[in-house]
């Protein structure tokens, strides 16, 4: 159990590692509470944010391994060597992959319910 315990204590300073040191990470908690604000605000379905809870889960999880991706190559490679620069742009591709099906998401339940919203008002 302690074991357990202290796994969870090293996972978690990996997180407080990565919210202090890496902005886009911070960035994405940003549009992580806006996101959820949004849902609240516009009353979305269970299977709605179904949808959200995993964009937002898989944007992080990937942000996360391309910080460890990165911190790993400068660690191997602390000099330039184009194929580090290599696997650093991939892992960094990744994650544009990723922001982009959470947008993609985003999107698709958000806008119509703004744009109804806004019509409302009008």
């Amino acid at each position: 159990m302690k074991r357990l315990i202290r796994s969870f204590g090293f996972a978690f300073k990996g997180l407080r590692h990565a919210t202090a040191t890496q902005p886009n990470f911070r960035i994405h908690l940003v549009l992580t509470a806006i996101a959820i604000g949004l849902g609240f605000f516009l009353d979305i379905s269970f299977n709605e944010w179904e949808w959200i809870a995993l964009s937002i889960a898989f944007v992080l999880v990937v942000e996360l391994l391309n910080t460890g991706i990165e911190t790993l190559t400068d660690l191997v490679s602390p000099g330039y060597n184009e194929k580090a620069g290599r696997v650093k742009d991939v892992s960094a591709g990744a994650v544009v992959v990723a922001a982009l099906f959470a947008l993609i998401t985003g999107v698709v339940i958000f806008l119509p319910k703004l744009i109804v919203l806004i019509h409302h008002a009008a």
